[in-house]
């Protein structure tokens, strides 16, 4: 097969040829993507008992507003240090995000059939991604430390963009990829929640949900749960994946990224207008029309006042020109809950799946329409 054979083609697609990844409930992509076939929700009720075990004091478990659920992440403690050459103490003090990340970033080598880092015969492999909140000092060491224990020679950055995170890696390694600074290019992100134990404290208007469950465009929404985990994927040129006979799992038509400035309500609140224009700029990259796109993986966090802004944006991106109520849209979080920086990475592997086995998987924690979101427009 060559590009040309391919309709609608433009010449910056980048191929998806590997993924790996670790989410709660699920060792590897295959695991996470059945748990997400069937419905499953990594979210766990704990018991008082488990909660004492755990350290919660009696103050905190009696209070109205502590919520006894969490998405635990099993694990953290397990790292093969002399695998990448580390001594015991080394591994004990490196941030458990950047063992982890390490681990996916060779899984995803792994499986795209480069296992082995340095140059692929003569092509350079660059890494981008980016951890959440550490309780280490040397976060800025991630992206560096792959490419130094791997062989990596192509640009190593460190991303940290919140929640658009592996994201803004992905972006970013596409961007390299057709600048010809790297053959092959890893992206993704990690985040571990260390910090919380347990259950957590709900407060209103903040991020974390009342009931525990993250409930995504859902009347019931009120926020979001946290959980940790890591994703990542091997992107390539695509005239080149298609030379070389690598496994193309999926293809990235095109990529935008941008920020909305001081539009918005506040500094961590959405806008519709960014959020709008980035989806345009991307959908004209990729040379797509809004009536193409069969689904969207959203952002989703269940909040009372980001999953308005996010519907108002896609309806606003696609124009009035695009026919109502064909697009399925869905997100991870109501699963899994919200990875932090590896959340968008997490959503693309879902979708390269999706598109994979030619099947929407179901959107759980949904019942009743939110009513501050016009879904018939």
């Amino acid at each position: 097969m060559s590009q040309e054979n391919l309709p609608g083609m433009n010449g910056l697609e980048i191929a998806v040829i590997g993924m790996a990844g670790r989410f709660p409930g699920a060792d590897d992509v295959q695991a996470f993507w059945q748990n997400i076939l069937e419905g499953r929700e990594a979210v766990v009720e704990y018991s008082d008992a488990q909660l004492r075990s755990l350290g919660v004091p009696p103050s905190v478990l009696h209070d109205p507003d502590y919520v006894r659920a969490g998405v635990p992440f099993e694990g953290v403690n397990r790292f093969d240090a002399a695998l990448f050459g580390f001594t015991p103490r080394d591994a004990e003090l490196l941030d458990p995000q950047q063992r982890l990340f390490l681990e996916t970033a060779w899984h995803a080598l792994e499986h795209a059939g480069y296992l082995g880092g340095g140059t692929q015969d003569g092509n350079a492999i660059g890494v981008f991604g980016g951890c959440g909140t550490p309780a280490y000092l040397i976060r800025h060491l991630l992206a560096t430390r792959i490419a130094y224990k791997l062989n990596l020679k192509g640009p190593a950055v460190t991303v940290q963009t919140a929640c658009s995170t592996s994201l803004v890696a992905v972006h970013m390694a596409c961007q390299s990829l057709l600048a010809q600074e790297c053959d092959m290019a890893l992206a993704g992100g990690v985040s571990l929640n260390l910090l919380q134990r347990g259950g957590y404290l709900y407060r209103n208007g903040a991020i974390l949900s009342r009931d525990g469950h993250c409930r995504a465009f859902d009347a019931q929404a009120s926020g979001t749960v946290l959980g940790s985990g890591a994703g990542m994927v091997v992107l390539k040129r695509l005239e080149d994946a298609i030379r070389d006979g690598d496994c193309i799992h999926a293809v990235i038509r095109g990529t935008a990224v941008n920020s909305d400035g001081a539009d918005k309500v506040g500094f961590t609140a959405p806008s519709v207008q960014g959020q709008a224009a980035v989806i345009r700029a991307a959908l004209a990259v990729a040379g797509v029309e809004p009536h193409e796109i069969g689904y969207v993986e959203t952002h989703g966090t269940g909040t009372v006042l980001g999953d308005p802004i996010e519907i108002a944006a896609l309806t606003q991106a696609f124009g009035d020109d695009c026919p109502r109520q064909q697009c399925a849209i869905g997100s991870v979080k109501s699963n899994i809950g919200h990875l932090d920086a590896a959340a968008g990475v997490t959503g693309l592997i879902k979708t390269i799946m999706a598109l994979r086995h030619r099947t929407l998987p179901p959107a759980i924690n949904f019942s009743v329409p939110n009513p501050q979101i016009d879904f018939a427009a």
